[in-house]
Protein backbone atom coordinates (compact mmCIF):
# COMPACT_ATOMS: atom_id res chain seq x y z
CA UNK A 1 0.00 0.00 0.00
CA UNK A 2 1.46 3.08 -1.31
CA UNK A 3 -0.92 5.74 0.60
CA UNK A 4 -0.04 7.61 3.86
CA UNK A 5 -0.04 5.26 6.68
CA UNK A 6 -1.93 6.11 9.49
CA UNK A 7 -2.84 9.73 8.57
CA UNK A 8 -5.29 11.68 6.84
CA UNK A 9 -6.09 12.21 3.47
CA UNK A 10 -7.95 15.63 3.38
CA UNK A 11 -9.50 16.66 -0.01
CA UNK A 12 -10.91 19.91 -1.52
CA UNK A 13 -14.45 19.55 -3.67
CA UNK A 14 -14.59 21.86 -6.62
CA UNK A 15 -12.66 20.98 -9.17
CA UNK A 16 -10.53 18.37 -7.36
CA UNK A 17 -13.04 15.53 -6.95
CA UNK A 18 -15.69 16.72 -10.34
CA UNK A 19 -15.42 19.71 -12.54
CA UNK A 20 -16.87 22.70 -11.32
CA UNK A 21 -17.99 23.86 -14.74
CA UNK A 22 -20.29 20.65 -14.51
CA UNK A 23 -22.29 22.38 -11.62
CA UNK A 24 -22.22 25.72 -13.16
CA UNK A 25 -23.66 23.96 -16.31
CA UNK A 26 -26.77 21.75 -14.15
CA UNK A 27 -27.25 25.36 -12.38
CA UNK A 28 -27.62 27.30 -15.41
CA UNK A 29 -30.01 24.93 -16.74
CA UNK A 30 -32.10 24.73 -13.77
CA UNK A 31 -32.36 28.71 -13.83
CA UNK A 32 -33.08 29.21 -17.96
CA UNK A 33 -35.82 26.36 -16.83
CA UNK A 34 -37.19 28.34 -14.12
CA UNK A 35 -37.24 31.36 -16.46
CA UNK A 36 -38.51 29.63 -19.48
CA UNK A 37 -41.65 28.81 -17.08
CA UNK A 38 -42.32 31.74 -15.25
CA UNK A 39 -41.24 34.08 -18.12
CA UNK A 40 -41.21 32.21 -21.37
CA UNK A 41 -37.48 33.22 -22.27
CA UNK A 42 -36.04 30.13 -23.88
CA UNK A 43 -32.43 29.17 -24.46
CA UNK A 44 -31.14 31.56 -21.21
CA UNK A 45 -28.55 28.56 -20.50
CA UNK A 46 -26.93 29.26 -23.77
CA UNK A 47 -26.39 32.89 -22.94
CA UNK A 48 -24.61 31.72 -19.55
CA UNK A 49 -22.79 29.14 -20.77
CA UNK A 50 -21.22 31.42 -23.45
CA UNK A 51 -20.50 34.26 -20.92
CA UNK A 52 -19.30 31.59 -18.61
CA UNK A 53 -16.66 29.92 -21.37
CA UNK A 54 -15.16 33.64 -21.92
CA UNK A 55 -13.70 33.51 -17.89
CA UNK A 56 -16.47 36.14 -17.09
CA UNK A 57 -18.19 34.63 -14.23
CA UNK A 58 -18.73 37.43 -11.56
CA UNK A 59 -21.71 38.98 -13.11
CA UNK A 60 -23.09 35.67 -15.60
CA UNK A 61 -26.78 36.41 -15.04
CA UNK A 62 -26.62 40.33 -15.33
CA UNK A 63 -24.83 39.54 -18.73
CA UNK A 64 -26.95 37.04 -19.64
CA UNK A 65 -30.17 38.70 -19.33
CA UNK A 66 -28.70 41.56 -21.11
CA UNK A 67 -28.39 39.40 -24.01
CA UNK A 68 -32.22 37.84 -23.66
CA UNK A 69 -33.14 41.19 -23.70
CA UNK A 70 -34.28 41.11 -19.84
CA UNK A 71 -31.68 44.35 -19.18
CA UNK A 72 -32.02 45.94 -15.81
CA UNK A 73 -33.40 43.59 -14.26
CA UNK A 74 -32.39 43.42 -10.80
CA UNK A 75 -35.04 41.41 -9.00
CA UNK A 76 -34.72 38.22 -11.49
CA UNK A 77 -31.12 38.07 -11.38
CA UNK A 78 -31.61 37.80 -7.63
CA UNK A 79 -34.12 34.88 -7.85
CA UNK A 80 -31.85 33.55 -10.65
CA UNK A 81 -28.89 33.33 -8.52
CA UNK A 82 -31.62 31.91 -6.15
CA UNK A 83 -32.41 28.87 -8.35
CA UNK A 84 -28.54 28.48 -8.98
CA UNK A 85 -27.41 27.75 -5.82
CA UNK A 86 -30.24 26.06 -4.51
CA UNK A 87 -31.38 23.19 -7.08
CA UNK A 88 -30.51 19.77 -6.95
CA UNK A 89 -27.16 19.38 -9.13
CA UNK A 90 -26.41 16.96 -12.08
CA UNK A 91 -22.73 16.23 -11.48
CA UNK A 92 -21.03 12.86 -11.30
CA UNK A 93 -17.09 12.27 -9.33
CA UNK A 94 -14.11 12.38 -12.26
CA UNK A 95 -13.50 8.82 -12.72
CA UNK A 96 -9.64 8.73 -11.66
CA UNK A 97 -12.06 10.58 -7.85
CA UNK A 98 -14.21 7.90 -7.91
CA UNK A 99 -11.85 5.36 -8.67
CA UNK A 100 -9.25 6.37 -5.72
CA UNK A 101 -12.13 7.03 -3.51
CA UNK A 102 -13.75 3.54 -3.82
CA UNK A 103 -10.75 1.74 -4.16
CA UNK A 104 -11.44 -1.16 -1.45
CA UNK A 105 -7.37 -1.15 -0.70
CA UNK A 106 -7.26 2.18 0.63
CA UNK A 107 -6.54 2.35 4.33
CA UNK A 108 -6.55 6.21 5.05
CA UNK A 109 -9.14 8.10 7.17
CA UNK A 110 -10.72 11.00 4.15
CA UNK A 111 -11.84 14.42 5.37
CA UNK A 112 -13.12 17.12 2.83
CA UNK A 113 -12.99 20.68 3.61
CA UNK A 114 -14.96 22.65 1.06
CA UNK A 115 -15.99 26.66 0.91
CA UNK A 116 -19.36 28.08 -0.75
CA UNK A 117 -22.35 28.78 0.70
CA UNK A 118 -23.08 25.75 3.05
CA UNK A 119 -26.78 25.19 1.20
CA UNK A 120 -25.52 24.52 -2.27
CA UNK A 121 -21.77 22.46 -1.39
CA UNK A 122 -24.22 20.11 0.90
CA UNK A 123 -26.45 19.50 -2.34
CA UNK A 124 -23.41 18.82 -3.93
CA UNK A 125 -21.84 16.38 -1.53
CA UNK A 126 -25.30 14.55 -1.60
CA UNK A 127 -24.90 14.55 -5.52
CA UNK A 128 -21.61 12.86 -5.79
CA UNK A 129 -22.99 10.44 -2.95
CA UNK A 130 -19.42 11.82 -0.64
CA UNK A 131 -21.31 11.27 2.42
CA UNK A 132 -20.98 7.62 2.36
CA UNK A 133 -17.13 7.90 1.39
CA UNK A 134 -15.51 10.73 3.93
CA UNK A 135 -14.98 9.96 7.68
CA UNK A 136 -15.41 14.30 8.16
CA UNK A 137 -16.75 17.01 6.31
CA UNK A 138 -16.18 20.28 7.25
CA UNK A 139 -18.45 22.99 5.27
CA UNK A 140 -16.31 26.70 5.97
CA UNK A 141 -19.61 28.19 5.69
CA UNK A 142 -21.24 27.34 8.40
CA UNK A 143 -19.17 29.36 10.69
CA UNK A 144 -19.32 32.16 7.69
CA UNK A 145 -17.86 33.17 4.98
CA UNK A 146 -15.07 34.76 6.98
CA UNK A 147 -14.08 31.76 7.71
CA UNK A 148 -13.63 30.42 3.59
CA UNK A 149 -10.15 29.34 2.65
CA UNK A 150 -7.37 30.77 3.47
CA UNK A 151 -8.49 31.25 7.10
CA UNK A 152 -7.56 28.08 9.17
CA UNK A 153 -10.28 27.18 11.45
CA UNK A 154 -11.62 24.26 8.72
CA UNK A 155 -7.87 23.12 8.75
CA UNK A 156 -7.49 23.57 12.84
CA UNK A 157 -10.85 21.70 13.59
CA UNK A 158 -9.72 18.79 11.11
CA UNK A 159 -6.47 18.50 12.64
CA UNK A 160 -8.04 17.99 16.19
CA UNK A 161 -10.22 15.65 15.10
CA UNK A 162 -7.76 13.36 13.55
CA UNK A 163 -5.90 13.25 16.30
CA UNK A 164 -2.53 12.76 14.37
CA UNK A 165 0.82 14.93 13.72
CA UNK A 166 0.59 17.74 11.33
CA UNK A 167 2.86 15.72 9.56
CA UNK A 168 0.54 12.70 8.70
CA UNK A 169 -1.88 15.32 6.79
CA UNK A 170 -2.17 15.94 3.16
CA UNK A 171 -4.35 18.41 1.57
CA UNK A 172 -5.62 17.37 -1.60
CA UNK A 173 -7.01 20.62 -4.09
CA UNK A 174 -7.07 22.57 -7.10
CA UNK A 175 -6.54 26.31 -6.19
CA UNK A 176 -3.67 27.87 -5.19
CA UNK A 177 -4.52 31.00 -4.58
CA UNK A 178 -6.15 30.32 -1.57
CA UNK A 179 -6.29 26.72 -0.52
CA UNK A 180 -2.54 25.56 0.84
CA UNK A 181 -2.11 28.66 2.92
CA UNK A 182 -2.93 27.20 6.01
CA UNK A 183 -2.63 24.17 5.78
CA UNK A 184 1.39 25.13 4.87
CA UNK A 185 1.69 26.97 7.65
CA UNK A 186 0.55 24.29 10.25
CA UNK A 187 2.86 22.11 8.81
CA UNK A 188 0.82 19.65 6.92
CA UNK A 189 1.72 18.35 3.03
CA UNK A 190 0.13 19.66 -0.06
CA UNK A 191 -0.78 18.67 -3.31
CA UNK A 192 -2.00 20.59 -6.07
CA UNK A 193 -4.65 18.86 -8.50
CA UNK A 194 -4.21 20.67 -11.58
CA UNK A 195 -7.15 19.03 -13.37
CA UNK A 196 -7.65 19.37 -17.27
CA UNK A 197 -10.76 21.70 -17.87
CA UNK A 198 -10.73 23.11 -13.92
CA UNK A 199 -11.48 26.85 -13.41
CA UNK A 200 -8.65 28.19 -11.84
CA UNK A 201 -6.09 28.09 -14.10
CA UNK A 202 -3.44 30.37 -12.77
CA UNK A 203 0.00 29.63 -11.02
CA UNK A 204 0.69 30.29 -7.32
CA UNK A 205 1.65 34.32 -7.20
CA UNK A 206 4.20 33.75 -3.88
CA UNK A 207 5.75 30.73 -2.36
CA UNK A 208 3.22 29.93 0.22
CA UNK A 209 0.69 29.53 -1.85
CA UNK A 210 2.17 26.93 -3.91
CA UNK A 211 1.96 22.72 -3.07
CA UNK A 212 4.57 20.83 -2.21
CA UNK A 213 3.36 19.12 -5.16
CA UNK A 214 1.12 18.69 -8.55
CA UNK A 215 -0.50 16.15 -10.47
CA UNK A 216 -3.10 16.27 -13.08
CA UNK A 217 -4.84 13.38 -12.08
CA UNK A 218 -5.82 10.98 -8.31
CA UNK A 219 -3.97 8.14 -10.46
CA UNK A 220 -0.69 9.52 -9.50
CA UNK A 221 -1.89 10.55 -6.08
CA UNK A 222 -0.30 7.53 -4.76
CA UNK A 223 2.93 7.17 -6.13
CA UNK A 224 3.08 11.18 -4.90
CA UNK A 225 2.70 9.93 -1.50
CA UNK A 226 5.23 7.28 -1.58
CA UNK A 227 7.76 9.88 -2.52
CA UNK A 228 6.46 12.41 0.64
CA UNK A 229 7.27 9.62 2.57
CA UNK A 230 10.54 9.31 1.55
CA UNK A 231 11.84 12.23 2.40
CA UNK A 232 11.25 15.96 4.02
CA UNK A 233 10.97 17.55 0.02
CA UNK A 234 9.34 16.36 -2.82
CA UNK A 235 8.05 17.40 -5.93
CA UNK A 236 6.12 16.20 -8.81
CA UNK A 237 6.76 18.21 -11.94
CA UNK A 238 3.45 20.03 -13.42
CA UNK A 239 2.65 18.81 -16.38
CA UNK A 240 1.73 21.44 -18.90
CA UNK A 241 -2.15 21.51 -20.53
Amino acid sequence: MSELQGGVLVFDLDDTLYLESDFAKSGFEAASAWLDREMGVANFAAHCQAIFATGRRSRVFDEALVAAGLAGERTLTVKLIEVYRQHHPRIQLAPDALEYLCNPARTARLALITDGHAATQMAKVKALGLEAIFDRIVYTDVWGSKFWKPHPRAFEAIQEWSGVPCTELVYIADNPAKDFIAPRRLGWRTIQIARLGRIHMEDASEPDHRADAVITSLVDLDACLATLRAGPQFTIPTNPE
